[in-house]
C-alpha cells in the first residue's frame, strides 16, 4: 500500500484516516471491507475515492459519518478522535460530516413533503426558533441548490433524480456542515444532469468552502471534479495522489485498468 497523499500545502488537515479497518461478521461469513486505509482532507478540498463496486468504497464513506464502526485504526476529524465521540458530541460531529447517498429516489420519505423533510432534520437538531423560522431556512436551501422554493412543498415522486439528488444535497446542507462525503452521487444521472451536479458541488466549494470525499467508479468524473484521487482495489488504497499526476501517470496497474476502461477524457 502506498503512503496517503499529502494535504495541500497550509491547508492544515480536516479529517486525518489512519490504518482505518472496518471487517463485517465473523468466522466464515467475515468480510474485511477496508484494509488498513490511510487518507486525510482539508478544509474546502475535494478527494476523490475511486475503485470498482465492491471494493470497499461506500464502507470506508459509512465508516466516516458513523453509520459503521470501524473494527481498528485512526479517525480524527479536527481534533477529535471519531471512534470516541457519543451523545452530543456524536451528534454535532454528524452535523459537521454529511453524507448523500447515491440513490436520490430512495434517500427521501416518499410520504413526506421535501421541505418537511428538512424542517425535521432542522427540528431535531434545534436549528431556528420556529417553524416559521425552518421554513425560511428550506426556502434558502432550494435557492443554494438551483431549485425553486415553492417546490418545496410537494413529494419526492414529482421531481426528476437530478431534482431529487439537489434536495438530498440541500437537506445535508440544512446543517452547515464542513464535510460531505458523497456516495457515487450522480452514477444514477443521465450524465447531462451529471453535469449539473457537478457543477453545483464545486460552487458549494467555492461559496462554502466546503471539502468533499467524492466517491466514483468515475475517472472521468473524478478528473472533472477532485484536487486529490485515491484509488481502492480490494479494500487497500493502492494509489493516491494530485488527480492529473495519477490520470496521467499512473503507476498502479489496477489504475491503468480503471484508466482503460473511460473511452475518452
Amino acid at each position: 500500500m502506498m503512503a496517503p497523499s499529502s494535504s495541500p500545502a497550509g491547508g492544515g488537515t480536516l479529517l486525518a484516516i489512519e490504518q482505518l479497518n472496518v471487517v463485517y461478521g465473523k468466522g466464515r461469513g467475515r468480510v474485511h471491507a477496508v484494509k488498513d486505509v490511510s487518507l486525510s482532507i482539508a478544509p474546502g478540498e475535494i478527494v476523490g475515492l475511486v475503485g470498482e463496486s465492491g471494493c470497499g468504497k461506500s464502507s470506508l464513506g459509512k465508516a466516516i459519518v458513523r453509520l459503521v464502526d470501524p473494527s481498528s485504526g485512526s479517525l480524527r476529524y479536527k481534533d477529535s478522535n471519531v471512534a470516541l465521540l457519543a451523545g452530543a458530541e456524536l451528534k454535532r460531529y454528524r452535523q459537521e460530516v454529511q453524507m448523500v447517498f447515491q440513490d436520490p429516489y430512495g434517500s427521501l420519505n416518499p410520504r413526506m413533503k421535501v421541505g418537511n423533510a428538512i424542517i425535521d432534520v432542522l427540528s431535531v437538531h434545534r436549528i431556528g426558533r420556529d417553524r416559521n423560522e425552518r421554513r425560511e431556512k428550506v426556502v434558502e436551501l432550494f435557492e443554494s441548490v438551483g431549485l425553486d422554493p415553492r417546490w418545496a412543498w410537494r413529494y419526492p415522486h414529482e421531481f426528476s433524480g437530478g431534482q431529487r439528488q439537489r434536495i438530498c444535497i440541500a437537506r445535508a446542507l440544512s446543517l452547515d456542515p464542513d464535510l460531505l462525503v458523497a456516495d457515487e452521487p450522480v452514477s444514477a444521472l443521465d450524465v447531462s444532469v451529471q453535469a449539473g451536479i457537478l457543477k453545483l458541488l464545486r460552487s458549494l466549494r467555492e461559496t462554502r468552502n466546503l471539502a468533499f470525499l467524492f466517491v466514483s467508479h468515475d475517472l472521468a468524473v473524478v478528473r472533472n471534479l477532485c484536487d486529490r484521487v485515491a484509488v481502492m482495489y480490494n479494500g487497500e488504497i493502492v494509489e493516491s495522489g494530485p488527480v492529473a499526476e495519477v490520470i496521467d501517470r499512473p503507476l498502479h496497474p489496477y489504475t491503468r485498468k480503471l484508466l482503460d476502461a473511460v473511452p475518452s477524457f
